[in-house]
């Protein structure tokens, strides 16, 4: 049962001073995902751990972030947005702070995975602030394409920053550099979120908390094993097999609980519905690029880590441009069922032309499709972000964030694993058909198998896109669901786009 009265959002300023500090808090969880992955080199010569073991540091972070968003989500709803907000930003801190001083690979990895825990906290409590803070349109629209910004370009930032305190300091820094970031964020959060919010007094479905996170715990680690195993190890199709059987129970199991942990009419909504899908499809198709540009860029141009980050900046800078022009301008006046389609077909095309790159190509034709990421991801996420949470009752805020959330963490451990996979398979075929195995074969099977990655992330992009635009509701379905609805139960005004 929710409070009689409910917070009201915070007034002229304030709300853009919202903005930007939960902004700067997903910054601080979305770069975390890319910005150690350069630090791991550094990493793993100063703690003597193995290459096998390696992927640990990486997959701690997303088993627990990915398995624990939904829970996080609900604990947002039950005991307050700005509570929970604060609890994550110290707890990610700690575990931040705990990461840097690890002296064992041990340490260090129980380090990520509290990290992980942390984020699933306060990724869905910020993103449900955002929700309930704005509700004008217009407004609404706005924040959301920052927000959106943040969410594609967070991990290219990463890879500029984690490239930086790599080279320049120590590789420690990569995760000292979020007590700084949390620190800001806790004293700006703790000034402007309102201290007497809306809670909603309910109990926590437990049966339906260990299925979720059992079945998408099994999710992640199936994709995450995929290549350093094979598809056809038991692992792999043991826990994806696993994780189909446990989410299909968590779904009969939100039908008839009494307090759900994910209310089934946030998903079923054919717009929240779309924008959980596009985030997902984005999130692992982009990894095509993160991925394999950065061992493209290292490996075959020889860039620097420090280069690297600097050479992703111009895919920021547009994903700054196209996502306001979008928000403010043709959202609008076209709305999510082109827009978003669009990008996709942005992004797919960058990915062909990525697939034609060379040992000799320079970086001219490197930045033409950087640019072309720049449009897909600025066209992409805003929209999408923005129409997960539309419509959705203030009392479900929570939900529909973590979920929002949860897309893009499945969908990026999806696209790492089967673009891995795919990539290694290439690899060792193009070598094996080009015997022997000289260093220039080698490095040629590296470049054949960046290129069969791109394609298969062409793919993904195309299948968005159909997606997208098939599922996606028109002005005319949207304005009549919207007018059928009691507006004082939305957390978000309604946006007359499309």
């Amino acid at each position: 049962m929710s409070s009689p009265n409910p917070t009201p959002a915070p007034e002229g300023r304030n709300r853009w001073l919202v903005l930007a500090t939960v902004a700067l808090a997903q910054l601080m969880v979305v770069l975390d995902a890319t910005i150690v992955n350069i630090a791991l080199p550094s990493a793993q010569a100063d703690l003597g751990f193995s290459d096998n073991d390696r992927q640990w540091v990486v997959t701690a972070y997303a088993l627990a972030f990915g398995s624990l968003l939904l829970l996080g989500g609900r604990l947002s709803d039950m005991f307050g947005r700005r509570r929970m907000f604060l609890i994550g930003l110290v707890g990610f801190a700690v575990a931040s702070a705990l990461g840097g001083a690890a002296q064992s690979f041990e340490f260090l990895v129980g380090a990520r995975a509290l990290q992980g825990m942390f984020a699933a906290v306060l990724a869905p409590s910020a993103l449900s602030v955002l929700t309930t803070t704005f509700t004008i349109p217009k407004e609404r629209a706005r924040a959301f394409g920052v927000f959106g910004a943040i969410a594609g370009m967070g991990g290219a930032i990463g890879l500029l920053l984690g490239g930086y305190l790599t080279e320049n300091i120590d590789w420690r820094w990569n995760l000292y550099v979020n007590v700084f970031i949390a620190a800001i964020a806790f004293v700006a959060g703790t000034m402007l979120l309102a201290r007497h919010e809306e809670k909603h007094s309910t109990k926590v479905d437990v049966p339906g908390v260990v299925l979720a996170s059992a079945g998408l715990f099994a999710l992640v680690f199936g994709f995450s094993q995929a290549e350093p195993q094979g598809w056809d190890a038991p692992v792999v199709w043991g826990s994806l097999a696993a994780s189909v059987v446990l989410l299909a129970a968590f779904v009969v199991r939100q039908r008839s609980a009494a307090h759900p942990l994910l209310p089934l009419e946030v998903v079923v909504d054919r717009d929240r519905g779309a924008g959980f899908l596009s985030i997902l499809v984005a999130g692992s198709g982009m990894f095509g690029v993160f991925l394999f540009l950065t061992y493209y860029l290292q490996l075959t141009l020889g860039y620097s880590p420090q280069q690297t980050g600097v050479a992703f900046l111009p895919m920021v800078v547009f994903i700054v441009i196209t996502a306001q022009i979008q928000t403010n301008i043709l959202v609008p006046r076209i709305g999510p069922k082109v827009l978003v389609p669009v990008g996709m077909v942005f992004g797919a095309a960058s990915m062909l032309w990525f697939s034609t790159l060379e040992a000799g190509s320079g970086y001219p034709r490197v930045l033409v499709g950087l640019i072309g990421m720049g449009i897909a991801m600025g066209s992409i996420m805003p929209s999408s972000f923005q129409f997960a949470t539309l419509g959705v009752a203030r009392q479900q805020a929570g939900a529909a964030s973590a979920m929002v959330s949860t897309s893009q963490q499945i969908g990026g451990a999806i696209g790492t694993a089967v673009l891995n996979t795919l990539a290694a398979t290439a690899a060792t075929a193009y070598v094996r058909g080009h015997a022997p195995a000289t260093p220039e074969v080698i490095a040629a099977g590296a470049l054949h198998s960046f290129s069969v990655a791109y394609l298969w992330s062409a793919g993904i992009f195309i299948l968005g896109a159909i997606v997208a635009g098939s599922v996606f509701r028109t002005r005319t379905d949207r304005a009549a669901r919207l007018a059928n609805e009691p507006a004082e139960d939305r957390a978000s005004g309604p946006v007359l786009a499309n």
